[in-house]
């Protein structure tokens, strides 16, 4: 594929200008989703979770520039974890404080693995069925969480709005179908926005601008920014687990935009990328919000606009900088009702579940009954346990809970076994 600009190619500002629109588009509403999902698992008080989506933008702002200027170099754009997020859903029986001190150190972790290259002598274990069944487990895990945004409360309207749901999914998948360019590249904002309108108009009572126009146009939100650091074993451990196979998708995402780069020193480009994903971590546990990957994504933006050069993210990181400060900004973008958030996220990890299986078995004569099990198995375990109350891990021993009540960690792990060990091929 030919592409209008090269990697260090600095296109005229209007075209930085347009094509940097389009990375916001990609990366703001997946910051809304997220980052409202992670932030509702704390409190329902509407002015913390603005304050957290301000931080969440500062925090992928800041790293955004830093990784195309010192780290991997790549336009790739960066926002929140579902791998994180689905740490901080899972841990709901720890405060805040606990809960982010062991992002950060996961992230501090992360940091050394790249200034060490720890990760090249990990690879081996990162096939390619491993990448795609871990994407497939973010997927199954979040199920609860997606179900809960879904239905809304346990009354007379969760029947209206699982059926409100399913519309707009199927109206997605249509558009999907049928979408080309621009237009497809922009769905995801597309159906956030007529999904929130329409629903308004339907369900007017839940329209309420007030509050939106009382949040200030301006404000900053460093006081009390930094998180009080609260050390637990276990939580840390679970976290440690979340943050490997974070390392595998940020791997994935600098090594598909290499596809295009044919980059001769992707080693460094490569562990540089991991040093400050790791960093990213750790200012967003010191903050106190979800963690930050590198979006693989990114590459439909480089397909769609022509445009390899890494400097039309930085009118995208710009605009993060800009609406991080903006109370009134974010709490406009974050009017997105529930129902909508968890409708397009399904669509979403549909869209993922089709990357994960092309990831896993592309290079496939056919499926035997080892792929089968080392597939089906994690997927198993990690939904049964994502389904489970808390309360049914009372018992386990205090430093294991937040270990085996993670079903995405518990999925992961029951992965490796099985690929490396039980079902391990003999040479």
């Amino acid at each position: 594929m030919e592409f209008k600009y090269g990697l260090e190619d600095r296109p005229p500002l209007w075209e930085a200008v347009m094509v940097g629109l389009q990375w916001c588009a990609l990366a703001v509403p997946f910051m809304i989703i997220l980052g409202k999902v992670a932030s509702a698992v704390h409190t329902a008080d509407p002015e913390y979770q603005t304050v957290y989506l301000q931080k969440t933008a500062f925090v992928m702002a800041a790293f955004l520039i830093l990784e195309i200027f010192l780290g991997h170099g790549f336009p790739l754009v960066m926002g929140p974890s579902a791998i994180i997020l689905i740490g901080i859903i899972s841990s709901q029986g720890f405060d805040i404080h606990t809960i982010y001190t062991a992002v950060a150190s996961g992230g501090l972790i992360l940091a050394l693995s790249g200034i060490t290259g720890l990760f090249g002598y990990l690879q081996p274990l990162f096939t390619r069925r491993v990448v795609g069944v871990v994407l497939l487990l973010i997927t199954f895990t979040l199920m609860p969480t997606i179900l809960k945004l879904i239905s809304g409360p346990k009354d007379a309207s969760s029947q209206t709005h699982v059926i409100y749901a399913l519309i707009l999914i199927s109206a997605t998948l249509i558009c999907h179908r049928f979408f080309k360019g621009i237009w497809k590249s922009q769905l995801i904002l597309l159906s956030m926005a007529a999904g929130s309108i329409v629903y308004f108009i339907l369900v007017p009572e839940n329209l309420s601008s007030g509050p939106i126009f009382a949040l200030k146009p301006l404000s900053s939100f460093f006081r009390d920014t930094i998180i009080d650091l609260s050390f637990d074993t276990g939580l840390f451990i679970s976290f440690l687990v979340s943050f490997v196979a974070l390392s595998i998708n940020d791997i994935g995402s600098i090594q598909s935009i290499n596809a295009f780069t044919k980059s001769e020193n992707i080693v460094y480009r490569l562990n540089r990328g991991i040093f400050f994903t790791g960093l990213a971590n750790v200012a967003s546990g010191l903050f106190g919000v979800i963690g930050q990957v590198n979006y693989s994504i990114s590459v439909g933006v480089v397909t769609a606009t022509g445009s390899l050069s890494r400097f039309t993210l930085i009118p995208a990181a710009l605009f993060l900088l800009l609406i991080s400060f903006s109370p009134m900004m974010i709490g406009f973008l974050g009017a997105v009702p529930p129902v909508v958030i968890g409708s397009v996220m399904l669509y979403v990890l549909c869209t993922q579940v089709y990357a994960s299986l092309i990831v896993a078995f592309d290079t496939l004569g056919k499926i035997t009954f080892r792929e089968g099990m080392i597939v089906g198995i994690p997927l198993i375990v990690a939904t049964i346990i994502a389904f489970m109350p808390f309360s049914f891990f009372h018992n386990v021993p205090h430093t294991l809970q937040p270990v085996v009540s993670n079903g995405f960690v518990m999925g992961f792990i029951t992965l490796l076994v099985l690929e490396h060990g039980i079902f391990r091929k003999r040479d």
